[in-house]
């Protein structure tokens, strides 16, 4: 198995996700400017969406869209319990918080990042991502995560997002509840070790 990344973007919760399952894999980085590997191949050949993340399986397929990635990846290795048993109520639950996460946050950050989206437009989406932020607060008051004690795929997914904020100007600090929950999702080891995994693979 073989994950194509971009340190920092939205495949480090794939690559959380991998970890934390106990899967071997290995990974390669993605220009996302150039659509080039590490490697030199054209990225747009394995993925012609032509982003992260995308996973390439035993046999040759390749998977894209992190929330369908991380589903697979967790029905791979069921005994981790990242994701609740198929046909349950809790297994809903989970892919409606990737859902929201996909649609009201994820691209809600993208145009922050771009030089080219007016300030004005920048300001509406940081008042729509605070919004989002105070519910996401009232949800994880007297949870660990987002389905109570059970660390899922949805958590892996919304701490990465989560990690943009500071980048876009948007201080965690004033969510101390969202604050608490980030600080105890990075804490994990699998997480750190995805971190610093690409951390390294930047520096090289």
């Amino acid at each position: 198995m073989k994950l194509y990344l971009s340190p920092g973007a939205c495949s480090l919760s794939p690559h959380i996700v991998l970890r934390e399952a106990g899967i071997p894999f290995d990974f390669e980085t993605v220009d996302l400017a150039s659509k080039r590997t590490k490697s030199g191949a054209d990225f747009k050949t394995i993925n012609p969406k032509g982003y992260v993340p995308a996973l390439e399986l035993e046999g040759g397929q390749v998977l894209t869209e992190g929330p369908a990635i991380v589903q697979y990846l967790a029905d791979q290795k069921p005994a981790a319990k990242l994701l609740p048993p198929a046909g349950s109520m809790d297994r809903y639950r989970v892919q409606e918080w990737l859902n929201y996460i996909t649609s009201e946050l994820h691209k809600s950050f993208g145009p922050l990042f771009s030089p080219k989206t007016p300030q004005e437009w920048k300001d509406t989406l940081k008042s729509n991502l605070a919004t989002r932020f105070d519910l996401l607060s009232k949800k994880l008051q007297d949870k660990d995560y987002l389905m109570g004690s059970s660390f899922t795929v949805a958590d892996a997914y919304l701490f990465t997002i989560l990690s943009w904020a500071g980048h876009v100007g948007l201080d965690l600090g004033k969510w101390p509840v969202l604050k608490a929950y980030y600080d105890r999702v990075g804490a994990r080891p699998a997480v750190k070790a995805a971190q610093e995994a690409e951390a390294k693979a930047r520096a090289a």
